[in-house]
């Protein structure tokens, strides 16, 4: 009765807590909030001074008594105080609620996740201000989110790529049959781009610079226009301000190594998937979600690799929020893909 009257009051929520991003879907409402997850605290104490957007632009901006820096590493929390300072400050903006009244909530969390980690999303959530806090595996949420039968009893297998992981997951009855996650994701397609522009250009740049690089003519197979676009840092060797001049095909060499193992990961998720299950395969293919689903070209490159048919689901950066949301709208039916670890008061 209780819950039920607290219902009256709060719009439940799913939130895709990702280690690039995170995404609010508020019931009733759809994606309210999609901001960076970063959070721009005062050197040597927990004072948040801001949240998403804002302390983004502070990343490698800051002055020596701010640091700009993200709470959640791989996908999962690495700061726990920071981290609970950032999903408070979310849930307050989305749900826009009076102090007394609290959302039930729903978290993606990564399959590969531990009982600590479970313990550290939980606690994080219920001390934001949650009254009630379920998990729910992301590739789960982002097959969910995509369209895909879960219940049923066939093989469909899911490959989200995050900013921190990538998950990839055959599922069938509401579980996980075979899943594999690495920790290898946008962030790393970043990195080898920064350290691709040191190797090569002796041209130092920043994560952003290097995100901007990747969706601009970033790619993961050969494309018909090859293109070219200027990267602005500083010279490595003289310390002065310098731009290079750099084209789509170093870009794609630069991110053979994470993507390798993408695919990797791919093929031993297909390996280890039974029998009956591969044939459905056959038919259903790959659906790739995740912000890394959006790189040029890794649809067909996948394609090629496996011999499976494989399409990018429909705007892929929201599956999982999307997911959680479906959930939350249809929770007794489908109760049985949360996670175990879910916390109330």
């Amino acid at each position: 009765m209780l819950d039920r009257l607290l219902g009256l009051f709060s719009n439940d929520m799913g939130i895709d807590l990702g280690t690039a991003n995170t995404l609010v879907y508020l019931r009733q409402k759809g994606i309210v909030l999609y901001e960076p997850s970063v959070v721009a605290v005062r050197t040597g104490t927990n004072q948040v001074l801001a949240v998403g957007n804002r302390a983004k632009m502070m990343l490698g901006r800051t002055p020596g008594q701010i640091v700009a820096m993200r709470p959640l590493k791989d996908g999962v929390i690495a700061d726990f105080d920071v981290a609970e300072a950032m999903l408070r400050d979310f849930i307050v903006r989305a749900h826009n609620r009076k102090a007394l009244v609290h959302p039930r909530v729903i978290v993606a969390v990564p399959s590969g996740i531990t009982e600590v980690e479970k313990r550290a999303v939980v606690e994080s959530g219920m001390h934001a201000g949650a009254r009630q806090v379920y998990l729910v595996e992301e590739p789960m949420a982002a097959a969910i989110g995509s369209g895909l039968p879960v219940q049923e009893p066939g093989g469909n297998l899911i490959v989200d790529i995050g900013g921190g992981t990538t998950e990839v997951a055959v599922i069938s009855l509401a579980g996980l049959v075979i899943s594999e996650t690495v920790r290898v994701g946008g962030d790393e397609m970043d990195q080898a781009i920064v350290a691709h522009m040191k190797k090569k250009h002796g041209l130092l740049i920043g994560e952003r610079s290097a995100e901007n690089v990747k969706i601009t003519i970033g790619s993961a197979y050969k494309i018909a226009d090859e293109t070219t676009m200027d990267v602005k840092g500083r010279d490595e060797a003289k310390g002065l301000p310098r731009t290079v001049s750099i084209t789509s095909t170093e870009v794609r060499k630069a991110l053979l190594e994470p993507i390798r193992i993408i695919i990797q990961t791919v093929t031993q998720t297909l390996e280890r998937t039974p029998p009956e299950l591969a044939a459905d395969l056959v038919e259903t293919g790959v659906v790739l979600a995740g912000g890394g689903a959006l790189l040029p070209g890794l649809a067909d490159l996948i394609a090629k690799e496996t011999g499976l048919p494989v399409r990018v689901t429909d705007d892929p950066i929201t599956a999982v929020v999307r997911g959680t949301g479906q959930v939350l709208d249809e929770l007794d039916a489908l109760r049985e893909v949360l996670v175990a670890g879910g916390r109330e008061w």
